[in-house]
């Protein structure tokens, strides 16, 4: 702000940069990982864990220097032996946000660890998630095996399915408003069912792109799985007898910081660029670098 003496009157004229920003806000979603099962005669597979989700204020930047932001890609489908294919790592400058587990079979019954867990299938045990990234997978169920459990989300754990019920949801993701649009991010993936022996409800994927489980008979397919929404980082859907398990979605990185500051000296990965709230906005759906 500086003043300017019109008339003999101190006139207040807006000045609408200030230089270089030191600190940034972060949003870094990594790679969901992708549901378990096959698609095939075989029992359902479990849902895919989301990607690990980090996010900061007064984050320190150096002028002058390129910082790096890769983005994470969704976990493939599985192959043998069935489990879920873990998502990839997201990155900004020191940050790393970890690729979600992927869901587990009957070949595998645990899902594997990651940035939120993928869930278990019969008497597996749910993955793991990273310490501030997410939570756990659902542990399996169970019973007699026609229902799987859902993958972790960044904001709760994946439900355990119940056997003869089916509902092994998703864990939610986390709201975030940094791009000026209140929207989830990193859901877990919903597991899948066989209907023919009593579950009647699949797993729903969680708030924040996790893909639904799929549904079939043991003889047929119904509602295939559903694959995690692009950019989100959302566990895939646990696959079920014919119906092929859900990809996990890409990781995103959001950087952004006050409107009054001067734009970054250069930018590659081609990040869309938005105005919002008063800020600036640098939205990476693909790998680059950034320097202030």
């Amino acid at each position: 702000m500086s003043q300017t003496l019109l008339g003999g009157f101190l006139s207040a004229t807006f000045n609408p940069l200030s230089g270089a920003p030191t600190t940034v806000e972060y949003l870094v979603v990594a790679g969901g990982g992708a549901g378990g099962g096959q698609n095939a005669n075989y029992p359902p597979g479990a849902g895919g864990g989301a990607g690990g989700l980090l996010t900061a204020a007064n984050f320190a930047v150096a002028i002058g220097s390129s910082l790096t932001v890769t983005v994470g890609a969704g976990g493939a489908i599985p192959g043998s032996p069935y489990l879920g294919g873990s998502g990839s790592n997201s990155v900004f400058s020191s940050i790393t946000s970890t690729g979600g587990g992927g869901g587990g079979s009957n070949n595998n019954l645990s899902g594997a660890s990651g940035g939120s867990g993928g869930g278990a299938f019969f008497s597996g045990t749910g993955g793991a998630g990273t310490s501030g990234q997410g939570f756990a997978g659902g542990n399996g169920g169970g019973g007699s095996g026609f229902s799987a459990s859902g993958g972790g989300g960044s904001g709760s754990v994946g439900q355990q399915c119940v056997d003869a019920v089916g509902i092994g949801n998703g864990g939610t993701g986390t709201c975030s408003t940094i791009d000026g649009t209140r929207r989830f991010f990193a859901g877990g993936g919903g597991g899948g069912i066989t209907t023919t022996y009593g579950p009647t409800q699949t797993g729903v994927g969680g708030a924040g792109g996790g893909g639904n489980g799929a549904i079939s008979t043991s003889s047929a397919a119904t509602t295939p799985s559903g694959t995690g929404t692009a950019n989100t980082g959302g566990g895939g859907g646990g696959g079920a007898p014919y119906n092929a398990p859900g990809a996990g979605g890409s990781g995103i990185v959001i950087i952004r910081y006050p409107a009054t500051q001067s734009a970054p000296t250069a930018t590659t990965g081609s990040p869309q660029i938005n105005y919002a709230d008063s800020y600036q906005i640098y939205t990476f759906t693909s790998s680059g670098t950034i320097t202030f």
